[in-house]
């Protein structure tokens, strides 16, 4: 049967709805009376809980942990998860892979699920990551299990808007960030509130500190609260995580899942190195690549430069696997694509630095490839941490040079880090030495991307604080260059026994002074020849592209007429590198100079300012007379001038003699007597100018009458103006001259109408427009009598105005 009206079924059908609001709000009450009390009874030190459904969570939680297929809580989890729910501060230290993101996030979901945290509340909980890359995987996981909360998370990092973050910053309950980034929201972004923050996280501790963003982190918790909870995780512990940790902790539970274990690593890693001498550490890894084509590789180097040389070098060789390379120079959307993409391919080979070595977790990794020696054990640890993650089986190998094997195996040996040495079969050993020669003989960019990939590499070493490991004296870099195809080793600034500075900053005229009193013609030319200059070296290069024929034959040339075998008239023709501007010099020699002039040839001498002489005895000073600058430097600067209204010259800047200056007067009467000089000046312009304009409107006025009576064309020439001496004319009558009607319209009637061009015409509106413009031209006042005084001249004005 159907309702009467409407009003009873909407009425009928609201009930319900209002009972199921109802309803779902009692059982979230419940459900925070049911934490609180399961909380409370949860005893950490006696609790041994193994599934996340045995723990007191929330629904919500539940649900996104369930959804996201968490069901098994790892060793950190079990021992950190439960202490955090009961609100004590952390210091986790566990092995990587270990799970010690759902350790920090959980606790965070909970906390603020039971605290009836809103987004008015602002921000709650903020967690800090030393890298990009880890702050967005972290992200990503807290999405996942807060799926069904009604919190709101966000990620603040570099590379990214700063002006979109600081829109949508105050109305965060979850943040999570990098240092840099955060620091500068607090200082720069008015609306964001940090008083009512209840938890904060560091994850990778020491690697935070490590990177520099000590200073960072110490403001960042300057701006923070004291009354909130605080965990620190990591995968090591160092003396500045522990001094941090006596700094921002109160009380803090000491969570460690691994010191009793034997090794730092997980037990299902197997762990190798080889010896490689540095030079052979290229083909090695090429053709570990080759014998691995069916894997997921990552290869870590100390530095991005490398990582670019080696990536787009075996790019061009093509080993046979996708590649991808990852460093900190990246842009934040390449760095999240390389990302991505490396994770979600089955066999692929990743080029990156240190920037990964932490907490990044890439699904199914089988081996992780240290081309270059870790810094220490620690990092060797995180590196070789991205593979066998989550008890999964996977595979690390370390290149050794020589003189580096004692050393880091002693580091290892401390840290607990099971390592056994393999070697390479001689039959799978393959070599691309030639081919990345020809490569950079080919092309200059990458002879240039080798060239700093080798300076970073040998500046790396240099840098490194365990001197017992690294040894820069004792490397062969030599060897290195050669097998990276450059045709030599580039000069190293900060290597020893590197004279090119010296050689560099010492007198060319003093060297060659030198090199003529040691002894005889022939070893004056070779000292000559240590003096190097730019031109020297590119003439010496010998992997040009087009002009290398060109340079051969040119340095055959100069080689020739050194020895007195060329024609001395192909100078002028040979002189390729001639000056463009070359100031002469006086042809005439001393009489103890014909000697050397004929003996050969002379250096060149130009005189400066003040008696100076510049000594030309170099391809460098010779280069020296194209420079403005240094010409300017040599002959004096000139003085510039300026011109009066006469066309005289004057200096820009006239001193006069204080003597003169004294003589006028003083100074309070000569400023008085310039202020005078200048006032008088300024009212006689004035009278000219008021003058001249009074001139040019009564010659205005005289024109427009003589045109109204008829007497001039506009063409003519206006009658001349009464002199100011004469008599006056009388105003009476210059004001009968005015015009009596409308001005404008008189003009307007005499100018001829534009007619609209139109197809056809008829005679009616023909008489139209003809009435009308009669009409208008009637639109004329006259006057019954003659103005004669000024009253009469008012009363005109104001019928006319009105």
């Amino acid at each position: 049967m159907a309702p009467p009206n409407g009003r009873k079924t909407a009425g009928k059908f609201a009930k319900p709805k209002n009972d199921a609001r109802s309803l779902k709000r009692k059982r979230v009450v419940d459900d925070h009376e049911r934490l609180e009390k399961e909380i409370k009874e949860l005893d950490p030190k006696v609790a041994d809980i193994k599934d996340f459904q045995h723990l007191p969570l929330s629904e919500p939680t539940s649900k996104g942990l369930d959804a996201s297929h968490f069901k098994t809580l790892t060793d950190i989890q079990s021992k950190a998860i439960p202490l955090a729910l009961k609100g004590k501060d952390i210091l986790g230290a566990a092995k990587t892979g270990s799970g010690k993101t759902l350790a920090f996030l959980v606790p965070v979901l909970e906390n603020l699920y039971r605290q009836k945290w809103t987004e008015l509340d602002g921000l709650g909980a903020l967690i800090i990551s030393p890298t990009r890359e880890l702050a967005i995987q972290i992200f990503e996981v807290l999405r996942k299990i807060g799926r069904y909360h009604s919190f709101s998370a966000g990620l603040v990092i570099g590379g990214r808007s700063l002006q979109e973050e600081r829109e949508r910053l105050g109305r965060m309950n979850i943040l999570v960030c990098t240092p840099g980034r955060m620091l500068q929201h607090m200082d720069q972004t008015a609306a964001f509130e940090v008083d009512n923050l209840q938890m904060l996280v560091l994850d990778e501790a020491d690697r935070i500190l490590d990177m520099g963003f000590q200073t960072s982190v110490d403001a960042i918790l300057d701006h923070l609260p004291k009354d909130r909870q605080t965990m620190l995780f990591s995968a090591t512990q160092t003396k500045k995580v522990s001094d941090l940790a006596r700094l921002s902790l109160k009380e803090p539970e000491y969570v460690a899942v691994h010191e009793a274990a034997t090794s730092a690593t997980p037990t299902t890693l197997q762990q190798h190195y080889i010896v490689v001498p540095l030079a052979e550490k290229l083909n090695t890894l090429y053709s570990f690549i080759r014998a691995n084509l069916k894997a997921k590789i990552v290869v870590f180097m100390s530095s991005g430069k490398q990582v670019r040389f080696v990536y787009e070098s075996f790019r061009h060789i093509q080993p046979g696997i996708p590649l991808l390379h990852l460093h900190g120079r990246q842009k934040q959307t390449a760095r999240l694509d390389i990302t991505s993409k490396f994770s979600s391919s089955q066999n692929s080979c990743l080029f990156a630095t240190d920037v990964v070595a932490r907490g990044l977790d890439f699904p199914a990794v089988d081996w992780v490839i240290q081309m270059d020696c870790p810094e220490d054990a620690d990092t060797y640890i995180h590196r070789v941490g991205r593979t066998a993650r989550y008890e999964r089986a996977g595979r690390g190998v370390m290149f050794l040079d020589p003189t580096e094997e004692e050393g880091m195996l002693a580091r290892l040996k401390h840290k607990k880090v099971p390592i056994e040495k393999i070697k390479v079969r001689t039959n799978k050993q393959q070599s691309v030495q030639k081919q990345l020669q020809v490569m950079c003989f080919q092309d200059p960019e990458l002879k240039y991307l080798g060239q700093k990939a080798f300076v970073s590499y040998t500046r790396s070493v240099y840098l490194q604080k365990d001197k017992e490991i690294f040894k820069i004296d004792e490397i062969d870099l030599e060897g290195f260059a050669s097998s990276m195809g450059l045709p030599g080793a580039p000069k190293i600034k900060f290597q020893k026994g590197n004279d090119a500075k010296k050689l560099k900053n010492a007198p060319r005229a003093t060297l060659e002074s030198s090199d003529e009193e040691s002894g005889s013609e022939a070893g004056g030319k070779k000292a000559k020849k240590e003096v190097r200059t730019k031109y020297d070296r590119m003439f010496e290069m010998q992997n040009q592209n087009v002009l290398s024929g060109h340079y051969t034959k040119m340095i055959a040339e100069d080689e020739e007429s050194a020895d007195g075998e060329a024609n001395v008239g192909s100078d002028e023709d040979g002189d390729f590198m001639s000056v463009k501007r070359l100031i002469p010099v006086d042809s005439e020699l001393p009489e103890d100079m014909e000697e050397v002039a004929s003996a050969g040839p002379q250096p060149k001498i130009v005189k400066g300012a003040n008696d100076t002489e510049l000594v030309i005895d170099s391809k460098r000073r010779e280069k020296m007379l194209k420079s403005k600058k240094k010409m300017l430097k040599l002959k004096g600067h000139g003085t510039k001038t300026v011109y009066d209204s006469d066309g005289n010259a004057h200096d820009i800047y006239e001193l006069e003699d204080e003597d003169d200056f004294k003589a006028r007067g003083t100074a309070e009467a000569q400023r008085a007597r310039f202020v005078e000089e200048e006032a008088s000046k300024v009212k006689q312009a004035d009278i000219e100018d008021k003058q001249l304009a009074k001139d040019k409107r009564r010659e205005k006025k005289d024109k427009r009458k003589a045109r109204e009576r008829g007497d001039m064309d506009e063409d003519d020439e206006a009658p001349a103006l009464h002199d100011a001496g004469s008599d006056a004319e009388d105003p009476l009558e210059f004001l009968k001259s005015l015009p009596m009607g409308d001005e404008s319209e008189a003009e307007e009637d005499e100018r001829p109408q534009k007619r609209a061009k139109k197809w056809f015409e008829n005679d009616s509106e023909d008489e139209s427009k003809a009435a009308a413009t009669k009409k208008s031209r009637r639109h004329i006042i006259e006057a019954a009598d003659e103005p004669e005084t000024l009253e009469d001249l008012e009363a005109l004005a104001s019928g006319l105005l009105g």
